[in-house]
């Protein structure tokens, strides 16, 4: 695979591109002895005051990790849950979207969904393809590795004899979007459990033990806070960088 000149990242105050992996729904449940079904529940109700958080500090891309390609070896009854809730939140949820102008795209492969929630995700992205708002992208049945072996099988099947970074960056799942600057992680697990592997060379990570259906607003802003305070080489030096990103 052939390397290309790595492109410098802008640094914003607020990111324009976060991604996060929505972790603790089920043991949040399990604390208040409730089914874990109602921590994804109740999960769903702490992405949608988060995006509309995000919409207010001005972040243009949102990505959350919702159902990875493993999470089909959970039970049976749960993982029935999380697609009949998948499905409602694409019925009930994306005309709010659309209200506020704001796009909704599903990352993953879709090979294993239903006709109905197919249905409800071509919908969902019909309608809101448009606008010009934050861009909601939520992976579902995704995997980071898929997801740059789904890039470079189309590159092959076109015919390309050596593969480029810029080349496979655009066949990726979010190749029009740019890589995201923060990834949170919620629940107190210090990993990226295949989540856009590619993309997130030159991410922020930030961990926090709070379970996500309690990550609210001001946890969002403190984990901004904590991006602002990062210095951002990019393989340069600090003396490199402009005065006001170098630390004091």
């Amino acid at each position: 695979m052939k390397s290309s000149t790595q492109t410098i990242l802008e640094h914003t105050s607020v990111p324009k591109h976060i991604a996060v992996i929505m972790d603790g729904n089920g043991r949040w449940a399990k604390k208040r002895f409730l089914p874990r079904v109602m921590g994804h529940k109740r999960g769903l109700d702490a992405l949608e005051n988060m995006v509309k958080h995000c919409a207010k500090l001005g972040v243009q891309y949102l990505t959350v990790f919702a159902f990875s390609t493993e999470n089909w070896r959970r039970p049976e009854d749960e993982v029935s849950f999380l697609m009949g809730l998948f499905l409602q939140a694409l019925q009930k949820q994306v005309r709010r979207l659309h209200e506020n102008n704001m796009r909704l795209k599903v990352l993953g492969s879709r090979e294993r969904f239903n006709r109905q929630i197919l249905q409800g995700i071509e919908e969902a992205e019909a309608l809101t393809a448009n606008n010009t708002g934050l861009t909601l992208s939520i992976a579902a049945d995704y995997g980071g590795r898929w997801d740059i072996l789904q890039a470079a099988n189309k590159l092959i099947a076109e015919g390309v004899s050596e593969i480029t970074e810029d080349a496979l960056a655009k066949y990726l799942m979010l190749g029009d979007a740019p890589e995201p600057d923060l990834f949170i992680r919620t629940g107190g697990e210090t990993r990226i459990s295949n989540f856009l592997l590619w993309q997130m060379a030159y991410a922020e990570l930030y961990f926090t033990d709070t379970l996500w259906p309690d990550f609210d607003s001001k946890a969002l802003d403190d984990a901004v806070a904590s991006f602002q305070k990062r210095e951002r080489r990019f393989g340069r030096t600090s003396e490199q960088l402009p005065v006001e990103q170098q630390r004091g």
